[in-house]
């Protein structure tokens, strides 16, 4: 049966993205820092990092995703900007985005197509499932798309990458979601971070 998932990175105190993002820096202040796990698994050949960064996308027909990680902004969309990602995002399945702007479908290289949603989370998780049929769909971030699937009581399974460093300032991911009920499924131990699946327990 079809799950809702979702994956993210975390500081050791918590956050999602640094203090202080911008257009130039999304992430906020070394919040990249939190992904160095991913980009470095191939070249200093972390097998376990490897099989997740592969993994992540498996088995999913479609994505939830918040408005600030499709373009990091607020109010109405720039509709002559088309992700971070280039003309071929890393997606190749249809992305539901959640926002309070309209904007016209964006369909993309590689079979990703852009839907921006705004009716709430409600509606865009109804879409992916409908989109994505017997597979997965997965909620990709940032963290206020996780909070509203965690709120909503809509998520069954949550992998956290518990990088080794201290923010101090940014974004938590479990802010105003009373107690999510968290169950470990596997826990896997690399040199650059800590992979924790949990199941959530309704």
């Amino acid at each position: 049966m079809s799950k809702v998932t979702s994956q993210i990175s975390m500081s050791l105190d918590g956050y999602v993205a640094g203090p202080d993002p911008s257009l130039e820096d999304p992430l906020g202040i070394r919040g990249e820092d939190l992904h160095t796990w991913m980009f470095e698994a191939a070249r200093e050949g972390r097998a376990e990092d490897q099989r997740l960064r592969a993994e992540i996308s498996a088995g999913v027909g479609a994505y939830v995703m918040g408005r600030k990680m499709f373009d990091g902004g607020e109010g109405p969309l720039d509709e002559s900007w088309h992700g971070w990602w280039g003309e071929d995002p890393p997606y190749h399945v249809p992305v539901f985005v959640l926002t309070h702007h309209p904007r016209e479908s964006l369909p993309m290289q590689g079979g990703t197509t852009f839907h921006f949603v705004t009716e709430g989370f409600d509606a865009a998780l109804a879409q992916a499932r409908a989109a994505a049929g017997d597979r997965d769909v997965h909620v990709c971030g940032g963290a206020s798309a996780v909070q509203q699937a965690l709120r909503a009581g809509q998520l069954d399974e949550l992998f956290l990458h518990t990088t080794p460093i201290f923010l101090g300032g940014g974004t938590r991911l479990f802010e105003d979601v009373a107690d999510p009920r968290l169950e470990v499924i596997e826990t896997i131990h690399s040199p650059a971070t800590t992979h924790v699946r949990y199941r959530v327990v309704r």
